[in-house]
């Protein structure tokens, strides 16, 4: 995609470092990497989510210095010592602990960026399977690091999902006892988890090198998924890329103070204020709200192991995307129907995030029988998720893959410049302009 080199060493320092280590010219060929010219700011969030993990690792290493990974001092060394103790240690918590809800609303923005643009049909497939990657490691992460606090939520939200592995037959004893380091969640398993928590992110950095490796082989998609075919389609990606970046890391840097500055706590749950306590359960377990889709999913199905399965099925389904989907128009611009199925999946979405965090059968309808009121519980929450998790579901096995079998397609640009230059004046010099088509 970038083409031979055009890095020219001009010191004799530079000549000698490139015949050695070519540090210089792999970052100057990073800078020139040519970019479809009609990215728009929802291409933007790749260098978002470098800058939330950069945040997350830097403000980690240092909570790290202060932090006791025992069972008796975990909940003190947080709620007191870092917060109270630490110069700026409140800082450094709440650029950590929100950072975690910037970074997953972060990316999923743009998975859903993704999906719609079509970002994981080939030659890109690749890029899309270290992507998921990326966010089951960000997942792990996360529920290692909500335990950490050792609050009431973190160790009965342990407790409950390292639980689920027991569900899997032969294995999930030994696995669970393995991760427990013990016959229970205690401060042996606070010491795995903290291990791990530290770890990961690292891993997380290494996947992401790859994931940016993987896009610079095939290059970036863009909006109207119509493959870059001369010079002139594309600009090199600084300045006019990193100066766009710059500007939506800016923006996004606003509401990440906004909770950082105004609302620590907005994410953190009342019971979690409480230290440990094995003894006794909160009225109501709920998970951060990142996770709380697959939360319902799980909640939804009565049987324990058929739940757990759902849970690692509704992750899996979105490694499959890329072999799911036959269409051969990449861009959902050009895909109505598609763009219709799409926005009702995410509505569904929105509701499974809903229903995980409620009590599961605690909504009830009130309906008239005679001269009194009488209630009727229909368990409309369970019965909600079931049914959004089942669109869910039929969206990847069944609407994906049918509608590239079946829908009517608008007519696909044949150039980049149709959908963001359409007057002939703007059309650069040796360039043909493809008619006008909708969408």
């Amino acid at each position: 995609m970038s083409g031979p080199s055009k890095y020219e060493p001009k010191s004799a320092i530079e000549r000698w470092l490139d015949t050695r280590l070519p540090i210089i010219r792999f970052s100057a060929d990073l800078m020139d990497f040519p970019t479809p010219r009609n990215l728009n700011y929802w291409y933007t969030f790749g260098g978002i989510l470098a800058f939330c993990l950069a945040v997350q690792i830097v403000t980690g290493i240092v909570l790290a210095m202060h932090y006791d990974p025992s069972g008796a001092g975990a909940f003190n060394s947080v709620a007191q010592h870092i917060m109270r103790d630490v110069n700026y240690g409140w800082l450094i918590r709440g650029l950590h602990a929100n950072g975690a809800s910037m970074f997953f609303l972060a990316v999923y923005l743009h998975i859903l960026r993704g999906i719609y643009y079509g970002s994981y049909k080939a030659p890109r497939e690749v890029l899309w399977l270290l992507g998921c990657v990326i966010y089951l490691l960000m997942m792990m992460t996360a529920f290692m690091g909500y335990v950490l606090p050792w609050g009431q939520m973190s160790f009965w939200g342990a407790k409950v999902i390292t639980n689920l592995l027991g569900a899997f037959p032969i294995v999930g004893g030994p696995i669970t006892t393995l991760l427990w380091g013990g016959y229970s969640v205690d401060s042996p398993t606070l010491n795995r988890f903290f291990s791990l928590h530290y770890l990961l992110p690292f891993v997380i950095a290494a996947v992401v090198a790859l994931h940016i490796w993987a896009l610079h082989v095939p290059g970036n998609s863009n909006p109207t998924g119509v493959e870059v075919k001369s010079k002139s389609d594309t600009l090199s990606f600084h300045p006019y890329y990193t100066v766009k970046d710059g500007f939506a890391i800016s923006v996004f840097l606003i509401l990440f103070a906004v909770f950082v500055f105004y609302l620590p706590d907005a994410f953190v749950k009342a019971d979690n204020n409480i230290a440990a306590n094995p003894l006794v359960t909160p009225a109501h377990i709920v998970p951060e709200w990142y996770l709380l889709p697959f939360y319902a999913i799980l909640r939804a199905i009565p049987d324990k192991l058929t739940g757990v399965i759902a849970l690692a099925g509704a992750i899996a389904v979105l490694f499959a995307l890329p072999w799911l989907d036959h269409s051969k128009v990449r861009s959902m611009r050009y895909r109505p129907t598609a763009r219709i199925y799409f926005f009702i999946w995410i509505f569904a979405c929105l509701i499974l995030g809903w229903c995980g965090g409620q009590e599961p059968n605690d909504a009830i309808i009130k309906g008239v029988a005679g001269p009194t009121l009488v209630d009727y519980d229909i368990n409309s929450v369970t019965w909600l998720s079931r049914i959004a998790a089942i669109y869910y579901f039929v969206y990847f096995g069944a609407i994906t893959p049918l509608l590239g079998l079946f829908e009517k397609t608008l007519p696909v640009p044949d150039s980049l410049y149709t959908p963001v230059l359409s007057h002939p004046a703007a059309t650069p010099a040796g360039a043909v302009a493809a008619p006008e088509t909708k969408g």
